[in-house]
């Protein structure tokens, strides 16, 4: 909960994925508030009120999942959301003539979603959610301790270094310091 907002300040990209992680970590214990309070939230060394607080945190996600139908896979409408405004924000960066070098990170990343999209057969998802999936099956493979081949991982960090920029272009937008032409 904590890390939550301090991530969705300092970085959206890095956000979603932890919150995509909570997802999973809330699937893992079956959704039972009392197995993730004993498993997770008590052996944090904060205060009754903290923990309280992150009990809370978790059980509106919890409840949110039951209300969303996305107990068993998929994600909240709050972490859509996110998606939703990054691809917002995206696709005003590639349209501005003042951000040719985010126009440009973008192509360079093109290939690898295109490779990836193929890859991925029915399940079509957007270019933005497509890297999310790339970084968020690497991350599970890294915490599996699977090898990760040569070219997926070169995919990876032109996929990351794209996300980095998108995420440095959404803080700035939020702080109203991003400037693009028509606005």
């Amino acid at each position: 909960m904590i890390i939550a907002s301090q991530k969705k300040k300092e970085n959206i990209a890095e956000y979603l994925l932890y919150m995509w992680q909570i997802e999973d970590l809330i699937r893992a214990y079956g959704l039972d508030i009392d197995r993730i309070q004993q498993q997770i939230i008590d052996p944090y060394d904060i205060s009754p009120e903290q923990k309280k607080a992150m009990r809370e945190w978790y059980e509106s996600l919890i409840d949110m999942m039951h209300a969303e139908g996305v107990e068993q896979k998929g994600h909240l409408q709050l972490n859509k959301n996110v998606l939703i405004d990054l691809t917002d924000l995206h696709l005003r960066l590639l349209k501005s003539t003042r951000e040719p070098f985010y126009g440009a990170a973008f192509f360079k990343t093109l290939p690898y979603i295109v490779e990836l999209r193929a890859k991925a057969g029915d399940e079509k998802a957007g270019e933005l959610e497509t890297c999310f999936n790339a970084l968020y099956g690497v991350l599970l493979l890294r915490l599996q301790k699977k090898e990760i081949k040569p070219d997926t991982l070169k995919a990876i960090q032109q996929i990351s270094s794209f996300l980095s920029l998108l995420a440095e272009k959404y803080k700035q937008d939020k702080a109203g310091e991003l400037k693009l032409e028509n606005e």
